[in-house]
């Protein structure tokens, strides 16, 4: 099932979306959230949705697309060997792949309270001039998970939907040196949806070893600039989910993303590889749209940010 958050005439709400090409939603009755919340299985979830295909349609064309449910917390990962590649070139100078990114896979957590649906403008912060998005794809969690094996994990998905980490490159470069990992280069802006696509609806794109064959494409004003398959992660996401939960915890409404893919997931891929800026950093005016087989599209406009105001200057102690 395809389940979604959108504004209907009489205010907003989850749905299901039906139709061959998604053509109508049917209102769950209430917020997508509180069906995941509530629910400790997929088929509780599905339940939801079967319950709800009873009531009256209403066409798409009729209805305003909303973010799918806003996260509890957002961990990303880095889970494509391609883009560590070009990417670290791009943003710290360095070469290849360091040998600690192949003994788990590394997350860093990045901010549930900026999140933005389809079609929802994103601002270019006021000092960037090196704006970037990130192609990836998010599993979300339905189930709390405490150093859970791989098998578990896999019950803890309830579904899946697309991901774009938009990335201030400049502003990510400087603040790196510190060591602690991006902050202000990361923090303004993600963008998630359409929908949430239940795991269900994917099993039949899983390869051999478990990794999930969906093409993924990205294009800027129309052209494309990326493309690659969701099966070239290097650990799946059940994989993820364990490592996650290991002597911690991984609740409802998590998302796991995978990471940027490769084959021009980013711009600062290209950048890397290619030793200058081409393709250029996104300008207020651009269109960036992804798409992921199975998952839909997910379309945004760049805006122009506001001015930010003067700080306070460090103050060295002689």
């Amino acid at each position: 099932m395809k389940f979604g958050t959108v504004r209907f005439a009489d205010g907003v709400q989850g749905g299901v979306v039906v139709g061959a090409d998604g053509q109508s939603v049917h209102p769950l009755g209430r917020d997508l959230e509180s069906v995941i919340l509530a629910a400790d299985t997929l088929e509780a979830v599905l339940r939801v949705g079967a319950a709800a295909s009873e009531r009256p349609a209403t066409p798409l064309s009729d209805v305003t697309v909303r973010k799918p449910f806003t996260p509890a917390a957002i961990r990303d990962f880095v889970a494509f060997e391609e883009h560590v590649v070009g990417v670290r070139k791009s943003v710290d100078g360095s070469s290849g792949v360091p040998e600690q990114w192949y003994a788990a896979p590394t997350f860093y957590f990045t901010n549930p309270h900026a999140i933005y649906g389809p079609d929802e403008p994103i601002a270019r912060p006021d000092l960037c001039r090196a704006l970037d998005f990130e192609l990836e794809v998010a599993a979300v969690i339905g189930r709390q998970c405490r150093s859970v094996d791989e098998a578990q994990a896999r019950d803890a998905i309830i579904g899946y939907t697309i991901f774009n980490d938009w990335s201030a490159r400049d502003l990510q470069s400087a603040e790196m040196k510190v060591g602690l990992g991006p902050a202000k280069g990361k923090d303004f802006a993600s963008s998630l949806g359409p929908w949430l696509v239940t795991a269900d609806e994917l099993e039949n794109h899983r390869d051999a070893d478990g990794f999930l064959e969906l093409d993924c494409s990205v294009s800027v004003n129309g052209v494309e600039v990326g493309h690659d398959s969701l099966a070239s992660m290097g650990w799946t996401f059940e994989t993820m989910v364990a490592y996650a939960s290991r002597d911690s915890i991984v609740k409802p409404l998590d998302i796991l993303a995978s990471g940027t893919t490769g084959g021009g997931g980013c711009l600062a891929e290209l950048w890397g590889r290619g030793g200058s800026q081409h393709p250029p950093s996104l300008q207020p005016g651009d269109l960036v749209t992804i798409t992921v087989d199975g998952l839909g599209t997910l379309s945004t406009p760049i805006v122009a940010g506001t001015p930010t105001p003067e700080l306070t200057p460090f103050r060295r102690r002689s």
